[in-house]
This record gives structure tokens, C-alpha cells and sequence, in this order.
């Protein structure tokens, strides 16, 4: 699709042409890939099926603005007019110059649609290549440095074919004058014009030779005795989880999975315990901390968080993690940083859209950025909740800042809102992509799905099927040690990309003609 998208930006003429191709080929990128959306609004929001369909489209129509800045971005750096004029009348002919500056644009693109308001990388291009032989180079420069390869690949193939069917880059074609010189000459010309072809064909091949080359360095190693873990999945029904019934009989099977047997460490899902933690039932706390004293077991669960005042107030909720250590009374919390907007914290002007739907929607208060690991066994374990772990940034930092850096990665989530569909798919290609860039286990425990265990390779070692009630007995050994990613995170694949536009401006072909 990268390839289409170039060939397609190559017969543009002016960059807000460009730009309307690159945000059309967004929104439909968008609009098929991140529908399930539309579940959460109208299915457990109740929100009118027009209005929920409509709050979908203008979603996409905003994630279009970032590729549609990127292809417009391109555009400029790569030799179109800046005033909406074409250079020249014929269409552009690829070269190194706008294959350098396309990949350098998408990933700029990609990181603005990561960072600004809040956010929302869902989709990034890099994590097509989870399995892909890009892979590799996650431990360097993350999913936007995958992408800006992907990129430079796709645009260098599209140049090599352009080159071979304009006879290799020629202007054009000799003729025989009868006395064979134009045969001599075209002879004399052959090679030169076949480089011209070769060239990008072989810069591509080796950009994809050197991923998996670079999968090979052990950038961590392990560290600490294996882990045997469970990872619990209660597929609560997303439509009776906050209603009193849902709630007890929640509680009632967590209480049951978590005291089955023992391991070194339990997880539940996100909010498995949708209480707040003040008013969790005395029969239920007791018994998990028996539970983990009697087994050795340290036992990691999902409830809401809150802070009591003074006056015996609560105030300030949270989505949290509550960890219970054996032989220890002091419990282990972890608040979610990373909210969701319209889910977690409302944006400013948009409650009107808010009061359209029927959700237990609030104002979360916000963990700090860096917070301490659950210390199991002596293995520093990293949690995050949700959708935090679509932000590889975010997660590096929790290495890099930590004064005790985690050796393994723990995830938990609750995907019911969006149904049966490819979202559960998508977050765990999104996770088994934050243990490539940063060389550590991810452990995912989730209500409906997909529960699994990933390893310091990405690659997943054990998962439940969705939608069914289980437990994940697994074993998973941490690793320590920083790899490039972790100790840069993404300001290699930023500082290397604006460095490249800027000197695309500076000495590309800018307003002057093609030649």
C-alpha cells in the first residue's frame, strides 16, 4: 500500500494536491481500520446509530489531517511549487531526493498524530512489520522508525520501476542515424542506465536485509530467576460489568481463579474489581491476602483508586493496579498515566458529546509518568493499564527514568467495549511491538481478549482464545540492560528526519524546475 500511495503522490502536481491524496488514503486507511469505535458509541453507549456513525467519520477525517501533512510535506520538500502551482507540466520522476524526503515526512506525520492531543498512534504504519523483516529495527528506533523504512523501501521500489520503464532514467530515445552510432551510443549508455535501475532496487533489498540482522543483537540480557505466572480472563459482558449483579459476580469468580493454585505472580484485567478500593468487600480481600501469604503468591488486580480527604471525602479516582506481596502489609499501586479522552477525562467543550452517550464516563485523576515497579521474587515488573501501551515512548521511559529499571512488561486491559473484533487483534500486535523495541516480556491480562504472554523477542509464547472464561499458566524470564530504543526513544527517527527535510529545503529542487 506504501508503494501505491507514492506512485500515486508521484503524478501529483502542486502539494495540496498531494496533501488531498495523502488525507484521502488516510481515511480510508482510518475509517477500515479503527471502526469498532462505532461499537463503543452506539452498542454500549447508546448512542444514535447516525450520531455515533457521524462522531466515526469526523474521528477519521481528523486522523487524516496527519498523513494528508505528510504527503503535502513531501510534496514542498521534494520539488513542488509552494503556491499550489505545478513545477513543470510533466509528472515527477522519483529520485533519491523524494524517496528520502517521503520517508522522512510520514514519520514525522506519524509521531504529530502520537503526540498531539494526547495522542492516538493506533494504526502506525511500523507495526504491519511485527512479523515483517523490518522487525529489527524496533530496538533501535521504534514503530515511527519502522515506518519511515517502510517508506524509504516502498519509494525506492516505485523509483527503481519508473527508471526501468522510462529505459532507465533516460531523457529520451536514441535513434540509429544509419551509420550504427546510435547503436554505439546506446551500447556506450546501457550500463550506466541500468545502474540507475539497480540502484534503488539494491538500496531497498538492503534496507530489508538489515532488519533481521539486527534482530540478532542481544541488546538484553536475562536477569533474575523465570517467573510462573497466571493471567486471568474473566469475559465479563461488557453490559452488566458496572451494574451491581456484574460487579458481585465478578468479584465472586476473581475470588475463586485468583485462590485456584499458585504461582509467583496473578494478574487480573483492568477494573476486574470494578469497585473503589475502599469499598472492596472485606470476604474478598481477606481471602487473597490468605491466599498469597499460605502459597507464596504475589497477586496483581484491577480496581478503581481513590484518595480519602480529611473530611472522609473521596475524591480524585483513578484507574489502578493493587498489589498484594506475601508476608508484606503494604500494598503495591499503580495509577494510569495515560488517559483516554471522552472514556477517562472529558475534553475541554465536549461534554454535550459526552451526555450523548450512557457510559460510567468521569474525570480520572493521573498517575505520575514514572512510577515504581511491583517487585516480585526480586524481578522489577512494569505495569500499565489499557491503552498505555500504544505509546512506545511512554513505556521506554519507564526503563530508562526508573531508579529500578523493570525486567518485565505487564498489560492490562478490557477491549469489551469494542466487541468481537480486529481491535484485539491490532493491541496485541501493539504490545508484542513495545517487547521488540525495548527487549522485555509483555505479560497481557485482559476481560475478553487476547490474553497472552509475549516474550523479550516479540514473539507470543502462550494466549486464551477470546471470549471464553481462563487462566494462562505460563512461565517468562526477564531480561535487564537498554537497547537503543529505551535509551533514545524516538528523537533518532525525529532528529534524523527533520535533519533530512531541512536539508531537502535547503538544497533540493525546491521552487526550481525539475530537470
Amino acid at each position: 500500500m506504501f508503494a501505491w500511495l507514492f506512485a500515486q503522490l508521484t503524478r501529483t502536481t502542486s502539494w495540496k494536491h498531494a496533501a488531498a491524496t495523502g488525507g484521502a488514503f488516510g481515511f480510508g486507511n482510518f475509517i477500515t481500520g479503527i471502526w469498532w469505535l462505532y461499537i463503543s458509541m452506539h452498542v454500549y453507549g447508546e448512542m444514535a446509530a447516525p450520531l455515533a456513525g457521524g462522531a466515526l467519520v469526523l474521528f477519521c477525517l481528523y486522523l487524516s489531517i496527519y498523513p494528508a501533512f505528510s504527503a503535502g510535506l513531501w510534496s514542498l520538500c521534494a520539488g513542488h511549487a509552494r503556491n499550489g502551482k505545478a513545477v513543470d507540466a510533466r509528472p515527477f520522476s522519483p529520485t533519491w531526493h523524494g524517496a528520502f524526503a517521503f520517508a522522512s515526512a510520514w514519520a514525522v506525520g506519524e509521531w504529530l498524530r502520537g503526540t498531539v492531543l494526547t495522542g492516538f498512534p493506533w494504526l502506525a504504519s511500523g507495526y504491519a512489520q511485527v512479523d515483517g523483516p523490518l522487525a529489527g529495527y524496533a530496538s533501535i528506533v521504534g514503530v515511527y522508525g519502522i515506518g519511515w523504512v517502510l517508506a524509504l523501501v516502498a519509494a525506492l521500489v516505485v523509483q527503481a520501476i519508473v527508471r526501468a520503464r522510462e529505459g532507465g532514467g533516460g531523457h529520451g530515445r536514441l535513434r540509429d542515424n544509419g551509420g550504427g552510432n546510435g547503436r554505439a551510443a546506446a551500447g556506450a549508455g546501457a550500463a550506466p542506465r541500468a545502474s540507475r535501475v539497480a540502484a534503488p532496487a539494491l538500496a531497498a533489498l538492503a534496507a530489508l536485509a538489515l532488519g533481521p540482522l539486527l534482530a540478532l543483537v542481544p541488546w538484553t540480557v536475562p536477569a533474575n530467576a523465570p517467573l510462573t505466572v497466571r493471567l486471568l480472563q474473566g469475559n465479563v459482558k461488557q453490559d452488566i460489568k458496572f451494574e451491581e449483579a456484574g460487579i458481585k459476580a465478578a468479584i465472586e469468580m476473581y475470588q475463586k481463579m485468583i485462590t485456584e493454585k499458585p504461582a509467583d505472580l496473578v494478574v487480573t484485567p483492568e477494573t476486574a474489581i470494578a469497585v473503589l478500593i475502599q469499598e472492596l468487600p472485606e470476604p474478598f480481600a481477606r481471602a487473597v491476602r490468605n491466599f498469597s501469604d499460605a502459597t507464596d503468591t504475589a497477586v496483581l488486580f484491577g480496581a478503581v483508586g481513590g484518595t480519602v480527604t480529611a473530611d472522609g471525602r473521596i475524591v480524585d479516582y483513578t484507574n489502578s493496579l493493587y498489589g498484594v506481596t506475601p508476608h508484606s502489609r503494604d500494598i503495591y499501586r499503580y495509577d494510569k498515566h495515560h488517559l483516554v479522552p471522552f472514556g477517562e477525562f472529558i475534553p475541554w467543550g465536549f461534554h454535550w458529546f459526552v451526555d450523548l452517550m450512557k457510559m460510567p464516563l468521569g474525570d480520572f485523576a493521573r498517575g505520575a509518568p514514572v512510577q515504581q515497579p511491583f517487585i516480585v521474587r526480586n524481578q522489577p515488573v512494569m505495569a500499565d493499564v489499557c491503552y498505555e501501551d500504544i505509546f512506545g515512548e511512554e513505556i521506554a521511559a519507564t526503563i530508562r527514568d526508573n531508579p529500578v529499571s523493570p525486567g518485565v512488561l505487564v498489560n492490562v486491559t478490557n477491549l469489551a467495549w469494542f466487541g468481537d473484533t480486529i481491535a484485539l487483534d491490532q493491541h496485541l500486535q501493539i504490545a508484542r511491538m513495545r517487547s521488540l523495541e525495548t527487549g522485555r516480556p509483555m505479560l497481557r491480562a485482559t476481560n475478553t481478549g487476547m490474553t497472552a504472554a509475549i516474550d523479550a523477542q516479540g514473539r507470543v509464547i502462550g494466549r486464551l482464545k477470546p471470549f471464553t472464561i481462563g487462566s494462562l499458566d505460563v512461565r517468562i524470564e526477564g531480561t535487564a540492560g537498554r537497547t537503543p530504543y529505551v535509551t533514545s526513544g524516538n528523537a533518532t527517527v525525529l532528529a534524523l528526519s527533520l535533519l533530512l527535510l531541512a536539508f531537502g529545503f535547503a538544497f533540493g529542487p525546491g521552487l526550481r524546475r525539475r530537470g
